[in-house]
């Protein structure tokens, strides 16, 4: 089952290790279609930002896809992973939990961010990550990249989460079907293409659906399709391609579908996460 990259990359945070002295890093990394970091996790928040391309990222409880104009929050110690859909530069912020994040919040600064999210990246956020300092090492940071950081910061606090993301299963079986599907989603378009290929009955994976995710397969993989919709949006691409990519014979059955399910018109379906 093709769930997983071809080509995996090693996790090379250890060169940009954020401090108390420095609580935020950057880094920026060109990736190729196909190609994805392994499983990893570590003590400091991460935050993904896609400046072109859509890579999809796995992360504690579910998988989320991460367009241009979109960022992932990734609290301390959660493990995670990047597959890349198309040739995507990422920039990666990396947060010491003493950094000045969230001032309002009450107990740690993290409280409010325990969760992972996708957030709205602003016009300010997208250039005040181009222009922080993405230089390895354990150099202190200029004033010029304090006053960036703090005002990174500042707008992270103000970020709106937007509805990227789908829950994943515990069960191993299950895990693997629904990455397999958000992977490669019109491969099977019944619960039966795809039990063969997981060794489970298709009553068993129905049940399972049923107990851990509290929907049915033809539920969770129209919402794993409505989430690409919405990525394919925030990367401004039009109705027809976003038709075509999840496998519908026109636009127009692609909004028949959206009106179906959603009770909205397409163009404000869209609209409501991009």
């Amino acid at each position: 089952m093709a769930a997983h990259p071809a080509r995996w990359l090693p996790s090379d945070e250890g060169l940009h290790v954020p401090t108390a002295a420095r609580p935020l890093r950057a880094k920026l990394r060109t990736m190729a279609v196909q190609s994805g970091v392994q499983p990893h996790r570590h003590p400091w928040a991460q935050v993904a930002l896609s400046a072109t391309g859509i890579i999809r990222m796995t992360a504690g409880h579910g998988t989320y896809l991460v367009p241009p104009s979109r960022a992932l929050w990734i609290p301390p110690d959660v493990e995670h992973a990047v597959s890349v859909v198309e040739d995507a530069e990422i920039h990666t912020l990396y947060v010491h939990p003493v950094a000045r994040f969230l001032p309002s919040a009450q107990g740690t600064p993290f409280e409010r961010w325990r969760e992972c999210r996708v957030l709205e990246v602003s016009p300010l956020m997208r250039e005040l990550v181009r222009h922080l300092d993405t230089s390895p090492g354990s150099e202190p940071a200029s004033e010029r990249e304090q006053r960036l950081s703090d005002l990174v910061l500042d707008e992270l606090q103000c970020a709106a989460p937007v509805p990227l993301g789908l829950a994943l299963p515990a069960d191993k079986r299950l895990r693997a079907l629904c990455q397999a599907i958000v992977h490669e989603p019109l491969r099977h378009a019944t619960l039966q293409g795809w039990a063969g290929e997981v060794g489970a009955s298709t009553r068993t994976l129905a049940r399972l659906f049923r107990q851990e995710l509290g929907t049915t397969f033809g539920q969770w993989r129209q919402q794993a399709r409505l989430a690409q919709a919405l990525a394919l949006a925030a990367d401004h691409r039009p109705m027809s391609h976003i038709a075509a990519e999840l496998g519908y014979a026109s636009a127009s059955a692609f909004s028949a579908m959206v009106r179906r399910t959603q009770g909205t018109t397409p163009r404000r379906f869209l609209r409501s996460g991009p």
